[in-house]
């Protein structure tokens, strides 16, 4: 079965990369330690067995996601300032508060830090919106109208306007 292509910012892209090639490194080591930790005897009872063969596991685990992740994710990089596209920075207003936003991939999404993924609700809604556009999101309790102040490539400060 075919995964489905997702994009990711450059950013992004590279971290989940980094991850990857600190976590191909780190694995021979969890190997080794396995393998000093099965020498040790009774398999049953040896915690540092039980320990070791969980971190390997933990560790090739997490190197099949990141593989499978980075193998479909095509990096998109925002080209222009006329309409919201992935890898963009969104001034925004709402009820008389502006902030920025910054449309990210599925994985690198953190909400707390502004980075909203394209895949959300406020993502879908803020793709190919120019400035000036009001959008209008509908959550679970309410709906919530933000209005396009600024499209940006960088971050604000930044960039040069």
């Amino acid at each position: 079965m075919n995964s489905p292509k997702t994009y990711m910012t450059r950013d992004g892209y590279d971290k989940m990369q980094h991850e990857y090639d600190e976590l191909e490194l780190t694995r021979p080591e969890c190997i080794q330690k396995l393998t000093q930790a099965a020498d040790m005897g009774d398999r049953s009872e040896n915690a540092a067995y039980t320990y070791a063969k969980r971190k390997l596991r933990s560790v090739e685990s997490r190197l099949r996601f990141l593989k499978k992740v980075l193998h479909h994710t095509t990096v998109a990089v925002p080209t222009q300032r006329e309409y919201v596209e992935i890898g963009s920075y969104v001034k925004v207003r709402l009820d008389e508060k502006e902030f920025t936003l910054h449309i990210v991939g599925l994985h690198e999404a953190d909400p707390m830090n502004k980075k909203i993924s394209y895949q959300s609700p406020v993502g879908k809604a803020l793709l190919h919106k120019h400035v000036g556009d009001t959008v209008p999101i509908q959550l679970e309790d309410r709906e919530i109208v933000y209005e396009v102040r600024g499209i940006y490539l960088k971050p604000e400060s930044s960039e040069s306007q």
